[in-house]
């Protein structure tokens, strides 16, 4: 079947839809509004159906990121462990699938103890002192990191801002076809679009991401694991150091934006047996204790 573009759908369903009302009843239709409202209705559905360059998933990221230091702030006082934790980043990124994005993997870690994380579409990876405490070995701590890493090559950052897009588009051509708002309104429909990207990262930040998503997170981190030569078994090792510790904080950090870490463990536990780690960690331990104590 001939696919059929989004503005020339939008008018087809904006005029038929415009007909059947007349039909039906007293409707009165305005071809000028008609049409004004069916380009931009085109328009909305166009924009809902762009697939994202890598410069806008960057930008888009940096906006996610700067929301979150609207609440955090920057760690600074071990300037040594940042430079650490973003060399188990880029040991885990240059071996995955996608070891190449707009402006890179950086982690930074925020001055705060409770235990939580963060990844933007733009590559902007955020950890909390607190959660980097959690961490009992380096392979734990990159455990943390890859699942971090997956929520971005998923690009699951961005699947809040398509669905808002869609939202927005469906809201547009509704009120279109309703004749119930005039250009401006049509007009302020659009804008919001802004607004809507802006309600879908609060979504993300407050709410954290679906089920499945993390799910799906921690299933890949299994294999990024793999592949950089960490034991992914210490993602179920951190889980569970995390399902004690979060008792402590029930309506804060990881708590409140992740699925309880017992899920998290029945999920990934499956996965877990089909890969196979020599005993690598032993080499990793003097420098994990001397940059988390140093």
């Amino acid at each position: 079947m001939k696919k059929i573009p989004a503005k020339k759908f939008a008018l087809c369903a904006l005029l038929a839809a415009a007909v059947l009302a007349g039909s039906c009843s007293s409707f009165s239709l305005d071809p000028a509004r008609a049409l004004s409202g069916a380009i931009e209705t085109g328009r909305a559905w166009g924009r809902a159906g762009e697939e994202f360059t890598p410069e806008q998933e960057y930008y888009l990221g940096r906006a996610v990121g700067a929301n979150i230091l609207v609440f955090y702030t920057i760690y600074s006082a071990k300037p040594a462990l940042t430079r650490y934790v973003n060399r188990i980043c880029q040991t885990i990124a240059i071996n995955s699938p996608r070891p190449d994005i707009y402006n890179g993997y950086h982690v930074a870690i925020l001055d705060s103890d409770e235990i939580n994380g963060f990844a933007t579409s733009g590559g902007h990876i955020f950890l909390t002192r607190g959660l980097i405490a959690c961490a009992e070995s380096e392979d734990a701590l990159a455990a943390v990191i890859a699942h971090e890493i997956a929520h971005i090559q998923l690009q699951h950052s961005l699947e809040a801002v398509k669905k808002s897009r869609k939202t927005q588009a469906i809201l547009t051509t509704a009120g279109s076809i309703a004749g119930a708002i005039d250009n401006n309104n049509i007009a302020a429909l659009t804008d919001a679009f802004g607004e809507s990207i802006q309600s879908a990262i609060s979504t993300m930040v407050n709410s954290g991401y679906a089920r499945d998503q993390e799910f799906d997170a921690d299933k890949t981190a299994l294999g990024l694991m793999a592949e950089a030569g960490y034991d992914p078994s210490a993602l179920i090792e951190m889980l569970t150091v995390l399902k004690t510790n979060q008792g402590r904080q029930p309506n804060r950090g990881f708590a409140k934006t992740h699925p309880s870490p017992q899920d998290r463990i029945n999920s990934a536990s499956g996965a877990v047996s089909s890969y196979t780690a020599g005993d690598t960690r032993s080499f990793r331990g003097a420098r994990f204790r001397q940059s988390i104590q140093g």
